[in-house]
């Protein structure tokens, strides 16, 4: 796989000035730093895809991640190339097998998510069929190790508290944090850095900052990632889908404690 990628990235916050205004109805003036929103455009084979609103960063490791986390590409290898275009508003990502259109592709329709302004362009079929989840390796130190990391870290969250953040860890060591705008784009980029720098997914840990509802399960499930943490709550369909794939589900997951959900028996 080999990533062209000529986005030089640019400045993900702009300072602006606000009135600071208390019960007392006194008032001083204050300032704000707000993250910019972008969007990009992906193409599969030249196929129009998808097109996400965004945190400008990482856009590589979000376009694979999110073809990943979709089931339209199980490993490293299914990948010939990715483009991204110097404004960053346009990928195009190459694929060694051509993608299946279902019925009705090309239509435009709005993803569920907490990016009101992620859409799908076209509709390709899954690859990868939901299957259940090998047993997860992993210790209770590797996990209060991922959540430490959640004070340590996220910088544009600290500057701005307007992100969500996803953390990844491999066979126990630390990686790297993902910001973004979404808590799903977050998490595709973890999985695409990890695709792009070639760790198994079975020797992954997730720790995101979002809550867990059903998508959030699934794009674990279908990544084959086996664990999946975060330090908010899952919805009970989350669980009994963690349950069913074996997903091993830690939430409210805090320095002195976390809850445990589902996982292989």
């Amino acid at each position: 796989m080999t990533i062209n990628n000529r986005f030089e990235q640019i400045k993900q916050t702009v300072r602006v000035a606000t009135n600071v205004v208390r019960p007392d109805k006194t008032a001083d003036a204050g300032v704000s730093d707000l993250l910019r929103e972008h969007f990009i455009e992906a193409s599969i084979n030249e196929k129009p895809a998808f097109r996400l609103a965004c945190t400008p960063n990482g856009l590589a490791e979000l376009v694979l991640g999110r073809i990943v986390t979709e089931g339209l590409i199980k490993k490293r290898s299914d990948v010939e190339s990715v483009y991204i275009c110097e404004t960053g508003s346009a990928a195009k990502i190459y694929l060694k097998q051509d993608m299946e259109l279902l019925d009705g592709a090309g239509e435009l329709y709005t993803e569920p998510t907490c990016c009101t302004e992620n859409t799908f362009l076209g509709s390709f079929r899954s690859v990868k069929e939901l299957q259940p989840l090998p047993r997860a390796a992993y210790s209770e130190e590797h996990i209060f190790a991922l959540i430490g990391k959640f004070r340590e870290n996220a910088s544009l969250h600290r500057q701005t508290k307007g992100t969500h953040s996803c953390y990844l860890s491999h066979r126990g060591i630390y990686q790297g944090v993902f910001e973004d705008i979404g808590r799903h784009n977050a998490l595709d980029k973890a999985v695409g850095y990890a695709l792009i720098n070639g760790l198994s997914f079975q020797d992954c840990i997730l720790f995101t900052t979002g809550r867990v509802p059903v998508d959030m399960v699934k794009k674990a499930v279908t990544a084959g990632i086996p664990v999946l943490v975060s330090k908010a709550v899952p919805t009970m369909d989350a669980v009994e889908m963690a349950k069913r794939y074996h997903l091993t589900l830690i939430c409210k997951a805090w320095p002195d404690s976390y809850e445990l959900y589902g996982g292989a028996e």
